[in-house]
């Protein structure tokens, strides 16, 4: 800790110093100074409380953001239930996802379409939401609709929605953004303005014609009309399909291949800021030009983007939101790397909330900071009018690169991995620090193993590494078992390096499913240099490249 006041000295000694003498005489002892090092003081506490600028563009964020939100298992026939929504809000996530199908007696339901998951009443649903919004967060929740109902139902939908989320549902808002006076630029509202309001992400259809002029001449003889041909009563739209997986599949689909739907006209009057269209190239969404439209990309489309066109990539979420999706094959509900996605300025990486494992530790992480409300504010150079950058170098325009210095001390109480057989009695333990970024930031290292130790195992080695992009590194810490026959994994840790407090600190250690092992720490110390020298109190970046690995 530096520059700390006696002020501040005198508040840890009268919360740690259990001795009321020493209290009185500003002393800290070495059972006071235990309990301030067992505190959780690795994480900084100003990142616990909202403490970013929430007044800047929707598109200008990270928003923590859930895939197909009702499935609590897999995704071709485990159960649906409203408890996934209730767990991803109490976790903090702002954007939910709903598939709505025809159901029985005119009650619309929620399930993975043309699997054998089960459904779960729409109106359930949407009960639960309206009682678990804003619990977590007072920021706004996108509520995802892919409408795959009768218009009959769709209608029973909006009354549900306008009846239950009553002002909490944003009805209005200009359909092509609002204007910056500064730049003449459209721009979508920020997250403070938009406090305690429920958004509809869904197809829009466009506004009919005005009475004055006549009507558009009857189309040629087809099955379907199209947005275009739309009347004052609906319109056809595109069926939402998350099963192609190429954009060129997509733009060379046969007129006739293409599924298309009735969409209610009332319900394409709750669509403001968030108008879901279909991603075909940086530069067709350049032209089109509206910042209200979200485009959802596949994640193997999304990652080959990353890859060829890192720099349109950035441009283009400067100003759109876009929501990348898990891949179809991913029928066990597993998740891809969000931080490939994040590199490029990736608002919304739709995450499968039920999976536990390496993915989510970084969901969690990231979205740990700015008060865990769901929104983080994007890099500067990500966000603001600077020369591009390309993920795919080792220096990044306008960014100074950090070198961090982290020593992995000790362990204390580490318990047995659960599920999985030993050699022995006692495990033989080992600590993998592992740093997530730009690709020439990603690196891992280890320690040696200690064995026959669980209880206060130390490691006592140092390692180095750069980061060239510190506003986006994550920092995960993991302990493993040498002589575990199966799943050897014991515990772990995950951080932005911007939380991150330099000095001697203990980590709170975490199970699988990310909760706290009671008295379970790592023991480590934290220094972090600029390229010039310079030493900094709170750390953010990333180390020298290497390879990502799982937790094996």
């Amino acid at each position: 800790m530096m520059n700390v006041s006696r002020e501040h000295a005198v508040a840890l000694i009268e919360q740690f110093e259990p001795s009321s003498s020493s209290r009185t005489n500003c002393h800290l002892h070495i059972e006071g100074l235990t309990r301030f090092l067992l505190s959780e003081s690795c994480f900084d506490p100003e990142q616990r409380l909202v403490c970013q600028d929430m007044t800047q563009p929707l598109a200008h964020y990270f928003i923590a953001s859930s895939h197909n939100t009702y499935l609590v298992e897999d995704q071709l026939k485990g159960p649906s239930s409203i408890e996934g929504y209730i767990q991803a809000l109490i976790n903090g996530c702002r954007f939910l996802e709903m598939d709505v199908w025809d159901g029985s007696d005119d009650d619309p339901v929620i399930f993975h379409g043309h699997t054998l998951t089960s459904k779960v009443p729409f109106r359930r649903a949407v009960e639960a939401i309206r009682i678990h919004a804003f619990e977590k967060s007072h920021y706004p929740l996108i509520l995802c609709i892919e409408v795959h109902c009768s218009v009959k139902q769709q209608l029973i939908m909006v009354d549900l929605l306008k009846t239950s989320l009553g002002p909490m549902l944003l009805l209005s808002g200009a359909r092509d953004g609002i204007i910056d006076e500064a730049t003449g630029l459209h721009h979508l509202p920020s997250p403070e303005a938009l406090k305690n309001k429920i958004l509809i992400l869904g197809r829009k259809l466009p506004q009919p014609s005005p009475p004055s002029q006549p009507p558009p001449p009857p189309p040629p003889v087809i099955l379907t009309i199209t947005p275009e041909d739309d009347t004052a009563g609906g319109g056809d739209v595109t069926e939402d399909d998350e099963s192609a997986e190429s954009i060129s599949a997509r733009n060379n689909e046969r007129p006739g291949s293409i599924k298309r739907i009735r969409l209610a006209r009332p319900f394409s009057d709750l669509i403001n800021y968030c108008q879901f269209q279909r991603f075909k190239s940086f530069t067709h969404s350049a032209k089109q030009g509206n910042c209200c439209c979200v485009e959802s990309i596949p994640e193997c489309v999304a990652l080959k983007l990353a890859h060829s066109t890192p720099e349109e990539f950035v441009q283009h979420t400067r100003r759109f939101l876009t929501r990348v999706y898990p891949s179809g094959i991913r029928v066990d509900s597993s998740n891809f790397s969000p931080q490939d996605v994040w590199n490029c300025g990736v608002q919304i990486a739709a995450m499968n909330y039920q999976s536990v494992g390496l993915m989510m530790d970084m969901n969690t992480a990231r979205f740990s900071q700015n008060g865990n409300c769901g929104y983080v504010l994007k890099p500067t150079v990500m966000r603001e009018d600077v020369p591009l950058y390309n993920i795919h170098k080792k220096e990044i325009p306008g960014v100074t690169p950090h070198t961090v210095h982290i020593k992995i001390i000790s362990a204390i109480n580490l318990p047995k991995p659960t599920g999985a057989a030993t050699k022995g009695d006692v495990i033989d333990p080992f600590a993998k620090l592992e740093v997530y970024g730009i690709p020439s930031d990603c690196c891992e290292f280890r320690t040696k193993t200690v064995l026959n130790n669980g209880v206060n195992p130390v490691f006592d080695e140092t390692f180095e590494f750069r980061l060239a992009f510190p506003d986006l590194a994550l920092i995960r810490f993991v302990l493993l078992d040498d002589e575990c026959i199966g799943d050897d994994f014991i515990a772990q840790y995950c951080i932005p390096m911007d939380c991150m407090q330099t000095g001697y600190r203990h980590v709170r250690l975490k199970s699988l499913y990310g909760k706290d092992i009671p008295n379970c720490y790592l023991f480590i110390h934290i220094a972090v240099t600029n390229k010039n020298g310079g030493g900094t109190s709170a750390a953010n970046g990333k180390p020298k490249t290497g390879r990502r690995q799982s937790d094996r």
